[in-house]
């Protein structure tokens, strides 16, 4: 429901969509579990995207380790000499330890462990960096968006599109230009989001409800929604308040659902949030099957699928062709996704009740909206 006033105990079970104002989001991290040897999906990933057998991958992150204890040793040891430390070789195995006193090369030693002489130290390649950033703060320098210390290469790097502007911002920083080398880079970084399932979004940075489930129109990312949640044009940012997207097409009443084309910050993914579930397809449950939802206020619920084709009428008019259920909903988890299995079922549309005392819940089939507007569904 648009909560736009407070609804009287007398109204609590009225049918009613499920919109709710804006209210701050709060995201929950789980703690990380850990683990006495790696998962072999970070094994498979590691020999795909690192282009070396499972073998190798296995020894390179049992060197990764030993080395960690290493690093800090000499960080200590060598003092204001220490100039970084990286890893080589496919399976990491090999350390070297970087120095400005020569004298000190012959205390690195040790199983793959080799010393270099450089020039510069780490903390004055380090406060090179922090002077850039302190001039960052205060000046432009829109081509110029990435700069970092490069211990191989014993140097500040700053990387722009434009070389003659990074100069200029380098100057003005006072930095020693012979501690920086720029790289011509046409690379322009961005934020990135995921679009899950069940998670809030925010319209015209008012009435919150929640994601349906993640779609494509074309090449063009997008997610599914209630059509009561906004209208074409309306813009939307996400949970964490981010500009996100825009409304392309929206039917409320009638039928009750909308299609939110997002910008290139945000990711689609088959993830329904809460229930943690991986989307693979749309088959329409029967009745009497089992049915969960998931929403950006109460979270993951589960009943059962009571009557399909079920029309109802809101206030605002008569909903058709949408589904019974007896799972609960309260203002805000609108538009958010309803899954049987893997297969998802429909954005929460409206209902009565809460998630305190029961309700009836009733979707809009996400296939209608699909179809609608040419979409395809975002599947794992």
């Amino acid at each position: 429901m648009l909560r736009r006033r407070t609804v009287t105990a007398g109204c609590a079970l009225a049918i009613s969509v499920l919109t709710l104002m804006a209210a701050p989001a709060v995201a929950e991290r789980a703690p990380a579990a850990a683990s006495p040897k790696p998962a072999p999906a970070m094994i498979d990933a590691m020999t795909r995207d690192l282009g070396i057998n499972k073998e190798q991958a296995e020894s390179r992150l049992l060197n990764e380790a030993r080395f960690m204890g290493v690093e800090k040793s000499y960080t200590d040891k060598l003092g204001a000499g220490y100039a970084g430390s990286w890893l080589s070789g496919p399976t990491s195995s090999t350390l070297t330890v970087a120095t400005t006193d020569a004298a000190a090369l012959t205390g690195i030693q040790g199983t793959g462990v080799r010393g270099k002489l450089v020039a510069h130290s780490l903390a004055t390649l380090d406060a090179a960096k922090a002077a850039l950033d302190r001039t960052a703060a205060t000046q432009a320098h829109g081509s110029t968006p990435v700069w970092f210390v490069d211990v191989p290469t014993n140097s500040v790097v700053v990387q722009s599109s434009q070389p003659a502007e990074a100069q200029a911002f380098i100057a003005a920083s006072g930095v020693d230009a012979s501690l920086v080398r720029v790289e011509q880079s046409s690379e322009q970084p961005q934020t990135f989001y995921n679009l899950r399932g069940g998670e809030a979004y925010y319209i015209n940075s008012s009435a919150r409800c929640s994601i349906g489930f993640s779609v494509r129109r074309g090449s063009t990312p997008g997610f599914v929604s209630a059509g009561h949640c906004g209208r074409a044009g309306n813009s939307t940012a996400g949970y964490n308040r981010v500009a996100q997207g825009t409304f392309q097409g929206s039917v409320f009443p009638g039928s009750d659902y909308s299609y939110i084309a997002v910008n290139s910050n945000w990711t689609p993914t088959s993830q329904v949030a809460y229930g943690n579930v991986t989307v693979t397809g749309s088959s329409v449950a029967g009745v009497g099957a089992s049915i969960c939802r998931s929403g950006s206020t109460t979270g993951w619920h589960c009943g059962t699928v009571q009557q399909r084709n079920t029309s109802v009428t809101y206030s605002q008019g008569t909903v058709g062709e949408v589904t019974r259920t007896n799972v609960c909903a309260e203002p805000g988890d609108s538009g958010g996704s309803f899954i049987s299995g893997s297969q998802a079922q429909g954005m929460t549309s409206g209902g009565s009740g809460n998630c305190s005392s029961g309700g009836t819940t009733f979707f809009q089939p996400v296939n209608e909206v699909l179809s609608a507007y040419g979409l395809t569904l975002v599947t794992g």
